[in-house]
């Protein structure tokens, strides 16, 4: 007995306030799986569509494990409200007849889109002072804008697709004049996304001024700011990203899309929707090497910490590569492209569950050696 080790204490949050809702429990459940229940106590923390935090029946959850979509956190018996403790670390059930989740050694949240993976849940965990896997809030804010992200690489150097940038309340005030101004800037067919999501949530590709109206309408109805962006004939390429203060880039994987662009439905809806290939073929080593060096500094310039993952597009016709995005908690399946790209690499999935919690760790322990007073 007095040789045990410790196991460490893991709260695995998911769900939340987000288009990207059953995506999340996908990938949540992913990793649960994964993690070594010999070293790690693995605490379950949903929040459902309402923000409310709940401590979910583990046995109830993993039921739907292969269908999120079946998954109804809020309906579920045995869930209770949480609200974080400051400064101690931990989380506190508002029933009283909720077990107490205690104190944690380390938190994943595997929350995707808005309310998690722009910087609000880690604000609460710093504020909590609880230690967390990923990027901090800036990296996390930063990541999450795709307009903001594109300013700061082109100042960086790297190239991204043209496009605009358009507003909510610009639109409101005038749409004829925002649709004629998108006429005039660009040619059919185009994209129009949110500029704060994900999972090609809200994303459409216009090909004629009569589409332009809908396409704006859905996708303000996920943001306030939207990206237009000029459809290049391209080849979907994308790179993981692992580490602090000097990060590494995996192999260079593809998305082959079977539907006419990578769409929500082509990657969580229809399991032939897209072919991974890993690594990409037939691709120049130059190309290669560029877009493992570009997701690098990509993460460099954000200030991300711990994973990203960076896509890339490569103009069919030219060659020249583009970044299209960053994504700081990407998708988490045992067949998504983050943990798949990393596999091919040398390192499988339970194995970059381990480094990514050390990097957390060995982060936090640096912070915490910081000086917060002056005297």
């Amino acid at each position: 007995m007095g040789n045990e080790v410790k196991k460490i204490r893991v709260g695995l949050i998911f769900g939340g306030r987000s288009g990207e809702h059953e995506v999340s429990i996908a990938s949540a459940m992913s990793v649960y799986n994964a993690l070594d229940k010999s070293r790690y106590e693995v605490i379950l923390i949903g929040i459902d569509k309402t923000g409310r935090w709940l401590l979910p029946d583990p046995k109830v959850l993993l039921a739907h494990a292969g269908n999120p979509m079946k998954i109804q956190l809020g309906q579920m018996t045995g869930s209770y409200g949480l609200a974080p403790s400051g400064g101690a670390t931990q989380m506190i059930a508002m029933e009283a007849s909720a077990p107490a989740p205690g104190h944690f050694d380390i938190v994943l949240p595997i929350m995707h889109g808005t309310f998690g993976e722009d910087g609000t849940i880690q604000g609460m965990l710093e504020m909590a002072q609880i230690p967390y896997v990923g990027s901090g809030v800036l990296g996390s804010a930063l990541g999450m804008d795709k307009e903001v992200a594109a300013r700061l690489f082109n100042a960086a150097g790297i190239p991204t697709v043209p496009s605009m940038c358009v507003r909510k309340h610009e639109f409101l005030n005038d749409k004829a004049a925002v649709e004629d101004s998108l006429v005039k800037a660009f040619d059919f067919p185009f994209f129009v996304k949110p500029a704060n999501a994900g999972s090609s949530v809200g994303v459409h590709k216009v090909k004629s001024p009569e589409g332009i109206r809908a396409a704006l309408e859905d996708a303000f109805s996920f943001d306030l700011k939207i990206i237009v962006q000029n459809a290049i004939d391209a080849r979907e390429l994308e790179v993981s990203v692992l580490g602090n203060d000097t990060p590494k880039a995996s192999i260079v994987g593809e998305i082959v899309p079977k539907h006419e662009f990578y769409s929500y439905e082509a990657k969580y809806l229809d399991d032939n929707g897209a072919e991974l290939k890993i690594p990409a073929d037939n691709l120049p080593e130059e190309v290669r090497e560029k877009a493992r060096a570009w997701a690098v500094q990509a993460f460099l310039t954000l200030e991300c910490k711990g994973l990203a993952r960076v896509d890339f597009f490569m103009d069919r016709k030219t060659g020249a590569l583009y970044l299209n995005e960053i994504n700081t908690i990407p998708g988490f399946t045992s067949i998504s492209m983050y943990p798949k790209l990393w596999e091919a690499s040398g390192l499988p999935y339970a194995q970059l569950l381990d480094e990514l919690i050390r990097l957390a760790l060995d982060d936090s322990k640096k912070r915490r050696e910081l000086r917060v007073t002056y005297a």
